[in-house]
């Protein structure tokens, strides 16, 4: 039996090509779409490994392996070291990511980064709904159509406000969204052409891996050290293919709180100028200006965009945020948000300026910051056993597994012990390995002595172990 015979027996998928077109990776993407429409594959149904499938088909490796990667821009299929390629199917999947807790009744939730729960954010909302009650005229602007760019007043304010807080910029450079994803996916369907390649660190914020998805863009994973995206990984990918845009979270990178030196973001940014890269900061993980190092915009605003939202700050439910860009691109961006939704809604807008200027967010703010710190502190103190990284004033660690624990497992137990996490996978760009880790939001529970007691019963899982399965014969 042929090397080839050898193969197609122990190919599940066999397509039939025509041979003769200059596109055959295209032709063998569009055969494996085709099956999938006609249901002869179903989704989670694992693809041929990529040799052997290019030895059963008599056409090289490279054919196969550019068609694989076709398939996954489509959103056919999804790879992953270890497992292979499988199919997703024409059917929405389940989200990777998500917003809203999934935390059982009564389970200690650490799995979502978003601002502590307070009464005071309550407080606070009415006395601004209140004040604004009481201004008819900025009541009618409120409610008005806006522009594409933002209110301009709405613009001036938190220009003001960021300036006061050491990101300096100027009205004019703003583009009002709503909220940061909605930042980051306006920055990239704007820019960025579908088929294009962006980069982020290997791991990185999930919602940036949905948008990339979403809109068809080539997502390239960059390696990482303790201070995040390395810079001569980053000059090897530019060399060896066009990046259009490199996402960034130098403060602390969500999930492995990462925080760049000086040094990496002025290395990062030479090399940004030298391939002509887009620089987009996401800003969302704001913290304490003496801890927070020169954004990008600062260091190469020709070519940086910044993105920033009140979520983490006041709270998620508000929508308000906005983009820093370059004045050259600030007509493509506002042309493609007037094509979205017109313009961002003047009513969350004029609330979230009011609690930005009326001096309750920053009081809101530096209970936080201290609640957060004394948080993170007790995570270094009840793991300090274990591998963690995490910012001082951040709002979650990265514990490193320790042998022979794997994420699927950790988490799986925590959930039994009643306490909800987040493993490592919805993190991982591409078919990047999954570290055997878990991310710890530390800022979930109301209440301190709750938060203690998920860490204590965290710390309790790790010192005993895994439980021992029998042994397999």
């Amino acid at each position: 039996m042929s090397i080839q015979q050898k193969a197609r027996s122990r190919c599940h998928w066999l397509p039939t090509l025509d041979k003769s077109q200059d596109t055959l990776y295209l032709t063998l993407a569009d055969q494996l779409a085709a099956d999938i429409a006609a249901g002869k594959m179903s989704p989670g149904d694992k693809l041929p490994p990529q040799r052997l499938l290019a030895d059963a088909l008599g056409i090289t490796l490279g054919t196969v392996t550019r068609a694989y990667r076709e398939a996954e821009r489509r959103g056919l299929t999804e790879a992953r070291v270890g497992s292979g390629t499988r199919v997703r199917g024409t059917q929405a999947d389940e989200p990777v990511f998500h917003h809203l807790s999934r935390a059982s009744a009564g389970s200690i939730d650490l799995s979502l980064s978003i601002p502590i729960p307070n009464p005071i954010r309550a407080e606070q909302l009415a006395f601004c709904l209140q004040q604004i009650a009481n201004q008819p005229d900025i009541t009618r602007q409120a409610l008005a159509y806006q522009p594409e760019q933002g209110n301009l007043i709405q613009r001036e304010t938190l220009a003001e406000w960021m300036t006061r807080h050491q990101l300096p910029v100027d009205a004019s450079e703003l583009l009002i969204t709503e909220g940061g994803q909605h930042a980051d996916y306006l920055a990239m369907q704007a820019l960025i052409r579908p088929g294009e390649a962006v980069a982020s660190a290997a791991l990185t914020y999930p919602g940036m891996i949905a948008i990339a998805r979403q809109l068809g863009l080539k997502h390239i994973p960059v390696p990482t050290d303790h201070q995040g995206i390395r810079p001569d990984a980053l000059e090897r990918l530019c060399q060896q293919q066009k990046i259009r845009l490199l996402y960034v979270m130098p403060e602390y990178n969500n999930p492995t709180g990462e925080h760049m030196s000086q040094a990496r973001r002025e290395a990062i940014v030479e090399i940004a100028r030298r391939h002509d890269l887009l620089l987009l900061e996401d800003g969302i993980q704001y913290v304490i200006p003496s801890h927070r190092g020169t954004p990008f915009y600062r260091l190469a605003p020709e070519r940086s965009l910044y993105i920033f939202s009140v979520s983490k700050i006041i709270e998620g439910g508000l929508r308000f945020g906005a983009l820093r860009a370059p004045s050259n691109l600030i007509p493509r961006l506002s042309a493609a948000l007037r094509a979205q939704c017109w313009s961002v809604p003047g009513l969350m807008g004029t609330i979230a300026c009011q609690w930005l200027s009326s001096g309750n967010a920053d009081t809101l703010i530096d209970w936080q910051w201290t609640e957060v710190s004394h948080r993170q502190a007790l995570v270094k103190q009840a793991l300090s056993h274990y591998e963690t990284e995490a910012h001082a004033y951040g709002f979650h660690a990265w514990l490193k597994l320790p042998e022979p624990w794997r994420a699927v497992d950790f988490v799986a137990e925590a959930a039994r012990r009643g306490v909800t996490l987040i493993a490592s996978d919805p993190f991982c760009v591409g078919s990047h390995p999954a570290p055997q880790a878990v991310r710890i939001c530390v800022t979930p529970p109301a209440e301190t002595a709750i938060f203690e007691t998920g860490i204590q019963r965290l710390a309790t899982l790790l010192q005993e172990g895994p439980s021992h399965a029998a042994p397999l014969v």
